[in-house]
C-alpha cells in the first residue's frame, strides 16, 4: 500500500513538473501599441477679385488704362509662383490690318507690397504672349530683408496692371473700330518637393 502511494505521488509530481515546464515555454510578458498616421494632401486653390481685369470700350493712341486686383491663395499650401500665360485675339474690323494690334499695346504689371511696388513686366502685349512670368517674383525688392516671392496660405497680394495704347506717332488708323480679346490664366504652383522629419534630434 505504501508503494503505491509513493509511486502515485511520483506520477503526480512528475506530471506537475512536466506541466510547469510547458507552461514556462509559453509564460513571457507582450505589449502592443497601434499607430495611426495620415498623409493629408494639402490644397492649392488661387482666386482672383475681381474676376475681370480689363474690360473698356473707345481706346485711342495715347490711353492708359490702370487697373488693380488681389490674387488670393484660399487654400492651406504655399503658393511659392502664379505664372502668367496670355493668349489673345485681334478681330479686324475693315479687314485692313497690316500689323499686330498687340504689339502697340505695353502692359506694366506691378506686384505690391506693405513696403514697396516693384515692377515684374513691362513689355507688349504682342511679346507677353509667349512668356509666363511669375506675378509674384520680386526681383529688386526696395523694401529690403526677405523677398516677398509667392502668396502664403490665406493670404493675398494686390497686383497693379497699366495698359497703353502707345502712340508711335505714325498712322494707326488700321486699328480703327478694332477689338482685341486677351485671355489670362493663372496658374499656382508649389514649391520643389521636401524631406518632412518630425522627429525629435538625438543628442549622442
Amino acid at each position: 500500500m505504501g508503494f503505491t502511494k509513493n509511486v502515485s505521488k511520483g506520477i503526480m509530481s512528475a506530471a506537475l513538473g512536466l506541466s510547469l515546464i510547458g507552461g514556462g515555454t509559453f509564460a513571457y510578458f507582450s505589449d502592443a501599441v497601434e499607430t495611426q498616421n495620415t498623409f493629408a494632401a494639402g490644397t492649392l486653390d488661387l482666386g482672383m477679385n475681381p474676376s475681370t481685369v480689363v474690360n473698356i470700350d473707345n481706346i485711342k493712341p495715347g490711353d492708359e488704362i490702370y487697373r488693380e486686383f488681389s490674387l488670393e491663395n484660399n487654400g492651406t499650401l504655399k503658393i511659392n509662383e502664379v505664372l502668367l500665360n496670355t493668349q489673345y485675339t485681334v478681330e479686324d474690323a475693315k479687314s485692313d490690318n497690316a500689323d499686330d494690334f498687340a504689339k502697340h499695346i505695353k502692359v506694366t504689371i506691378m506686384y505690391n507690397t506693405s513696403s514697396a511696388t516693384s515692377p515684374i513686366i513691362e513689355t507688349t502685349l504682342y511679346d507677353l504672349q509667349n512668356q509666363t512670368p511669375d506675378v509674384t517674383e520680386i526681383d529688386n525688392f526696395v523694401g529690403g530683408g526677405e523677398v516677398p516671392d509667392g502668396i502664403d496660405a490665406g493670404q493675398q497680394e494686390k497686383i497693379f496692371v497699366l495698359f497703353e495704347f502707345v502712340d508711335n506717332g505714325e498712322d494707326q488708323n488700321q486699328f480703327q473700330g478694332d477689338t482685341l480679346k486677351v485671355d489670362w490664366t493663372f496658374n499656382a504652383k508649389t514649391g520643389d518637393s521636401a524631406y518632412h522629419d518630425d522627429t525629435d534630434p538625438v543628442n549622442n
